[in-house]
């Protein structure tokens, strides 16, 4: 299975973010699976690149063009996809994955992990959506969810959409047993004014 990790590409986060990181690409290796994320040489992205590779995962990082001239490409990568844009880097990375995973990170890793679950939504796709909620990272975005499924911006079925997993250990199993919830079709019936 091709799994896609969304992380940060930070080095100055806390070492509890990379020992999960690492957690997590060991876990991918030793599972069979091959790892797809987005191919730079810094932060989570470099941690769960090298300890996937190490415990036997084919790496594949997919990067856009604009990275590779700041030499932020990692090594660590058995193969490099190079990009025009981010636009096509996250196509590519989505169409190439059976499964997301998102470890803390910033607006892009957001950004990231927001897309496939709009396109779950959407019925784009059918695959497995997982938060790993290290060090409770993701807990202030999970009460922004709340407030849209109380104030009826959000179906409640949508919280099918995702998984909130502690750990990597936690996340791969949601993945290995995986059955995709089948969504309603109909969209929100508009109350009148």
């Amino acid at each position: 299975m091709n799994i896609c990790v969304f992380s940060s590409s930070s080095n100055a986060i806390h070492q509890v973010y990379f020992h999960e990181a690492e957690q997590l690409g060991k876990l991918i290796g030793k599972g069979g699976h091959s790892l797809i994320n987005g191919g730079a040489n810094v932060g989570l992205m470099e941690a769960v690149t090298i300890a996937a590779s190490q415990a036997g995962a084919k790496t594949i990082g997919i990067i856009p063009e604009r990275l590779i001239g700041r030499s932020l490409a990692s090594e660590n990568s058995h193969e490099v996809v190079v990009t025009s844009d981010m636009q096509d880097r996250k196509a590519r990375m989505r169409d190439v994955s059976d499964a997301f995973i998102a470890l803390p990170g910033g607006f892009g890793t957001l950004e990231e992990i927001l897309e496939v679950i709009t396109l779950r939504q959407l019925s784009y796709h059918t695959k497995p959506i997982v938060f790993i909620n290290t060090n409770g990272f993701f807990d202030n975005l999970f009460m922004q969810f709340e407030v849209s499924y109380r104030e009826l911006f959000t179906k409640e079925i949508y919280r099918e959409l995702y998984f909130v997993a502690k750990t990597a250990e936690e996340a791969l199993k949601f993945i290995s047993d995986y059955t995709p919830v089948v969504l309603d079709t109909k969209w929100f019936q508009v109350p009148e004014k």
